[in-house]
């Protein structure tokens, strides 16, 4: 098997590299600038060069950049920083799966992933805020299912899902931690995401699962 890591330079994307090669799988890792989600020509460059794969995981987000962060009210809102969180969390994970999901298996198993989030549910939405971050994801989540059913009709062994993994410590989640029990060491992360790839049968394609493995309604 050879996975793709799109995402590698970041936290959970590396680490997952880490675990998925010492388990002696070869694995391709992807990241700026060879790979900008932004930039759908160096994606479509990518997947040509990308060879035989069996397995993607497109672990990328914008949670904040720079003085920008989640919003807290309606007052926060801004539109060139809706539009990028939807770049980066929704397009641009679509944009791979044009590009890469045509050049996997038609045969076989198959898993094309993306890390999304929990506060991405629009039925666990009960304390407001964050609303391009939840927005975005949700998008995104949708933008599976979507996927999935097209995906279905060229593979019907191929799985495309969506993945929380949970708060992680990384730089995405730095802000935000609280500490605990419940924040997890990127490589403990990535082991979990991994257990959970391996569990899934064609019939999840198309839904959203946390880390423990337990399906989340979108």
């Amino acid at each position: 098997m050879k996975t793709v890591i799109i995402g590698a330079s970041g936290g959970i994307g590396g680490a997952l590299a880490d675990a998925i090669e010492e388990e002696g799988e070869a694995v391709l890792r992807l990241s700026r600038p060879t790979l900008d989600l932004t930039d759908e020509a160096s994606i479509a460059a990518a997947a040509a060069a990308a060879g035989k794969i069996d397995r993607v995981v497109v672990a990328t987000g914008v949670l904040h950049e720079g003085e920008r962060g989640p919003e807290k009210a309606l007052r926060d809102l801004d539109p060139a920083w809706l539009a990028r969180q939807y770049a980066v969390n929704a397009i641009g994970p679509a944009l791979v799966a044009k590009h890469f999901l045509p050049i996997m298996p038609r045969t076989g198993r198959s898993i094309f992933a993306v890390l999304s989030a929990r506060v991405g549910s629009i039925s666990d939405n009960r304390l407001g805020g964050w609303y391009g971050y939840r927005a975005s994801k949700a998008a995104l989540n949708q933008l599976v299912r979507t996927l999935a059913v097209e995906e279905r009709r060229r593979n019907d062994r191929g799985i495309v899902v969506a993945l929380h993994p949970g708060t992680v410590d990384t730089r995405l989640s730095k802000p935000f931690q609280q500490g605990g029990r419940d924040l997890f060491k990127p490589d403990r992360a990535a082991v979990q995401l991994l257990d959970v790839l391996d569990g899934l049968r064609p019939q999840d394609s198309g839904k959203l699962f946390a880390w423990d493995g337990a399906e989340i309604t979108p």
